[in-house]
């Protein structure tokens, strides 16, 4: 069974940590990006979210936001399961939506991705 707490590494590059995991299935932790928007060096920003409780063997679900109020006026949701593959490596896939801040309804439209 996948376990959320620890270290993970995506294919940007990009590094979180999973430092809090609590019985009821919320976490924390902290994301450092190498991705950003402003083309500046890597930040570390927090992790807020929650996991699925299992009542039996499987692969949980979870989802958690990065706020990257640090350097950017922007926040980011992620969804996705754990995986184990045959090689017994875990695995996080997901989808994420990144919100910017725009200045007027009219530029709504180009504010998420």
């Amino acid at each position: 069974q996948c376990q959320l707490n620890g270290l993970w590494r995506n294919d940007q590059d990009s590094l979180m940590e999973i430092s809090v995991l609590r019985d009821n299935g919320d976490f924390q932790g902290q994301y450092l990006t190498r991705v950003t928007l402003s083309g500046g060096c890597a930040q570390i920003s927090p992790v807020k979210g929650v996991q699925q409780q299992l009542r039996e063997e499987g692969w949980p679900t979870f989802a958690f936001t990065v706020r990257w109020d640090k350097f950017s006026n922007a926040t980011t949701a992620f969804v996705g399961q754990c995986f184990v593959d045959a090689g017994g490596k875990e695995m996080l896939t997901t989808t994420w939506l990144l919100r910017e801040a725009v200045g007027s309804l009219e530029d709504d439209w180009k504010a998420t991705r």
